[in-house]
């Protein structure tokens, strides 16, 4: 049976998933007037179809039974729930005391989720290709809402990527796919409001396939839209989503969604308290086989409606805990099975907190993998930290975590953690505007300061800076595997060294687009042309180079090993297409000859 809202003909019919629930309401709403809808049992399932086509019709659901939170049992009446298959919702959802308060009714601030229409698939087509080329991540919001050019209306929406000025930027920089940081509806963390902080990167969503009515106004069809206007400029478009918990938090949260329709969704300890293996307070239980459905049923709906090209998942073991991470787990199985799934573009964030959380080259041999080895070493060589064999290990490819499968996704910075500007220019973390005395965000980012934290007016000071950001750009573009930069990396993006800017959305942390470092700008768009045309010799291991000293002699075991070597140089075997990337410490210099 196929969950959710869905129009058949002349009648609507509605299916949720609540097994120890007693009683079950479909709320149908006119402005603020609702109609609760008795629903019948199936199984475990509560159905209903109304003999009207109600597409467009606000909805939510009403459950009952026992409140016996200890025992996993959730069940108010006077909680609107929102349909863990909903698509499009009417409104954002809201932190407030009243959703974790029995007996108060929440139908005044909770989103009803809206009966879509006729959702018709996007033709089957292969997904444009990713593997060996460039990543671009961005937050949509924080992406366009200070661009001049795109209709002030339209910032910080989806439908903005497709703006011909945000499309010339992305085709400039020769962008393979953009991974969008969540797109689906959020709510904020309970701390967040009191402090007058908002989330701003979304990793906190209640029901996994509902698009937030800020970010994607237009709904499904923006989406599909967007998707269509990135594929005709040859770009990929992958969905950054959150599978591993959901925003109802611990046992203090709010009731939403699946807790108060089918709480054993979440993975729970013997003693019958929550697992945390996400840091969020909950997290989803991918041994149950509903989980895996619901979140099977929302990649095929971003497929299959959308045209998406593929996903990227936080905190992805959680998929492939049984507890612990099982790399033989069914999900695995599920998705190569799935004839809309099985030839996406798959990419793990290949770690959580939970016990044996780090799983860094244990996914599947199709799946790409983030690799924060390279960010780190890469950061550690150029600091003064590491040797040569470490860096040549992390540029060829990181054959010591994946073998011969060309797997890594290379990356400086990302979403998390310090921009590539602040990398050069901070050496501790500034979060003191995220209102937690600077406890949050990584303590160590291996990062520098040439002797001045944070802006300077020192010319020696700027320039040493703009040379690090390049050296670390080259060694990234001339990595092999597939690279990701984070938005405004290319052009000098800072975020006053916070390294933690969930809760900062405002114009200080926005993409400043009239503050772009032009030079900076070129040269990536210069490295990036250079990589798109050697895109094949980078996306194979072992790479087909040679590895010289910095004065041009093949290097010696010894060089290698002895420490005194401050670079190298990797320049391509072959003749008809000879390139040589130079990377030397000691003079701080990173080129590539063509």
């Amino acid at each position: 049976m196929s969950l959710g809202a869905e129009v058949r003909g002349g009648l609507t019919h509605f299916a949720v998933r609540a097994p120890r629930a007693r009683a079950l309401s479909l709320c149908l709403f006119d402005g603020d007037a609702e109609r609760r809808l008795p629903m019948q049992r199936q199984g475990e399932d509560w159905v209903l179809d109304v003999p009207q086509n109600l597409a467009g019709t606000p909805y939510g659901y009403r459950a009952e039974g026992d409140w016996a939170p200890g025992e996993g049992k959730w069940f108010d009446p006077t909680k609107l729930l929102v349909d863990p298959y909903a698509v499009e919702l009417d409104r954002r959802f809201v932190q407030h005391p009243s959703l974790s308060e029995y007996g108060t009714d929440t139908a005044a601030i909770v989103p009803r989720a809206l009966v879509p229409g006729p959702l018709p698939e996007v033709p089957p087509a292969p997904p444009l290709p990713v593997r060996g080329g460039l990543v671009y991540e961005l937050n949509v919001r924080g992406f366009t809402m200070l661009h001049p050019d795109v209709p002030e209306a339209q910032r910080g929406t989806v439908a903005a990527l497709a703006h011909p000025a945000v499309l010339a930027h992305l085709k400039q920089l020769h962008v393979s796919a953009v991974e969008l940081m969540p797109i689906v509806a959020w709510i904020d963390e309970r701390h967040l409001p009191p402090l007058g902080l908002s989330n701003a990167w979304g990793y906190n969503p209640v029901a996994p396939m509902a698009l937030d009515p800020r970010l994607c106004p237009g709904g499904v069809a923006e989406l599909r839209d967007t998707v269509a206007a990135l594929h005709a400029a040859g770009i990929a478009v992958i969905l950054d989503l959150v599978l591993n918990h959901t925003g109802e938090s611990d046992v203090q949260g709010g009731v939403l969604c699946l807790r108060g329709l089918d709480d054993a969704a979440y993975a729970r300890a013997p003693s019958g308290t929550l697992i945390n293996d996400t840091g969020c307070g909950n997290t989803l239980d991918f041994a149950n086989p509903h989980v895996r459905e619901l979140a099977l049923g929302t990649l095929r709906h971003f497929v299959a409606r959308c045209g998406v090209d593929g996903f990227r998942f936080d905190l992805a073991p959680v998929l492939a805990r049984r507890p612990g991470f099982d790399p033989a787990a069914p999900i695995f199985a599920e998705i190569a099975a799935d004839p809309w799934l099985a030839d996406r573009v798959m990419i793990a964030e290949p770690w959580d907190i939970g016990p044996g959380g780090y799983q860094l080259g244990r996914f599947p041999a199709n799946w790409l993998e983030w690799n924060d080895r390279f960010r780190d070493d890469v950061r550690r060589f150029w600091r003064g930290d590491e040797g040569i064999s470490v860096l040549a290990t992390r540029i060829a490819g990181s054959s010591d975590l994946f073998g011969r499968d060309c797997r890594s996704v290379n990356f400086l910075a990302a979403h998390d953690g310090f921009t590539l500007a602040d990398t050069v220019a901070y050496a501790e973390r500034h979060n003191h505007a995220n209102g937690e005395d600077n406890r949050d965000g990584h303590g160590d980012n291996y990062s520098w300061n040439h002797g001045v934290e944070g802006p300077s007016s020192d010319s020696q000071v700027l320039a040493a800076r703009a040379a690090d950001q390049r050296a670390l750009l080259v060694t990234l573009f001339a990595s092999v595997g597939t690279i990701m930069l984070t938005m405004g990396d290319e052009c000098g993006r800072s975020q006053h060294g916070n390294n933690n800017a969930y809760a900062q959305d405002n114009a200080a942390f926005w993409f400043d687009w009239a503050g772009r470092d032009l030079e900076l700008e070129n040269c990536v768009a210069g490295l990036s042309a250079w990589r798109a045309g050697h895109a094949g010799a980078l996306a194979q291991l072992p790479p087909q180079v040679d590895w010289l000293d910095p004065g041009g002699l093949p290097l010696t075991v010894e060089g290698w090993e002895n420490g005194e070597i401050d670079g190298f140089i990797m320049a391509a075997r072959d003749p008809a297409n000879p390139w040589r990337v130079t990377l030397d410490r000691t003079t701080r210099r990173a080129a590539i000859a063509r």
